[in-house]
């Protein structure tokens, strides 16, 4: 039986042994507007507390809605909320590629959290400095997307340290209920604010059927062989090949 309170408090030593271990004192987190990001901050207040956690909302012509979800979080835990729009940097970055549009659908949709990612590492060793003590990226992903390869390899993909990483979608909101996520985040559908779709939209397949296979529990065979094709299509994102030397 899932026991959420349980693992708040296991997530919250977690963080805090691990901190005090590496002598760490802070963390940057994205805040996307969604329930991975606002359970993630909600876990790093509640183990620094909120003087130590710094979100950042990273636009690249986003929802408006995103940006204001992202603030109704940070009033709600308290944590500093810095804006950087990172609109003109990624039109600026485009204009180096004189292709057609056409061919750039995926390069564009992937730039955003690689630009985003570098934004994030750049606050951090910015804060460190600024204030004299080590803040690491957290990152804000769960298991459910990250079995389908749903992320981007140099983008959110990148972290230094993960809380939810091993929870599902729904073991996520169970999370988030009981730290007491607003629920107009908590419940909010889950999209990447870069497509323009939400998750399921693009997938075509919902987060209850993979949990659920994850799970082993039985979903329809349609749902479950695309799932499992996203998974064996993706396997090059969860792990960098390695050539070892066979000669001594």
């Amino acid at each position: 039986m899932f026991n959420a309170k349980r693992e708040v408090e296991n997530i919250v030593k977690f963080i805090q042994e691990y901190y005090e271990k590496n002598n760490l004192k802070g963390a940057v987190l994205g805040i996307s507007g969604g329930k991975d990001s606002a359970v993630a901050a909600a876990l790093f207040v509640s183990a620094l507390g909120k003087e130590n956690v710094i979100g950042l909302t990273l636009p690249i012509h986003s929802k408006e809605e995103d940006k204001e979800d992202a603030k109704l979080i940070s009033d709600f835990y308290g944590f500093r909320l810095e804006n950087i729009d990172l609109t003109k940097t990624y039109d600026e970055f485009k204009k180096n590629f004189l292709v057609d549009e056409k061919y750039l659908v995926d390069s564009d949709i992937n730039l955003k959290p690689r630009l985003r990612m570098a934004a994030m590492y750049y606050s951090a060793a910015m804060y460190s400095k600024l204030y004299n003590k080590t803040y690491i990226v957290a990152g804000t992903a769960n298991k459910s997307e990250s079995y389908v390869g749903y992320f981007t390899k140099g983008g959110d993909s990148v972290r230094d340290i993960e809380v939810i990483a091993d929870f599902t979608v729904s073991e996520v909101i169970k999370l988030g209920e009981v730290l007491k996520v607003p629920k107009k985040v908590l419940y909010k559908a889950p999209s990447d604010g870069l497509s323009g779709q939400t998750d399921e939209e693009k997938l075509k397949v919902t987060y209850r059927e993979i949990d659920d296979y994850i799970n082993q529990i039985p979903i329809n065979k349609k749902s479950a062989e695309l799932i499992e094709k996203y998974h064996k299509n993706n396997a090059h994102k969860f792990k960098i090949a390695t050539y070892i030397k066979k000669c001594k």
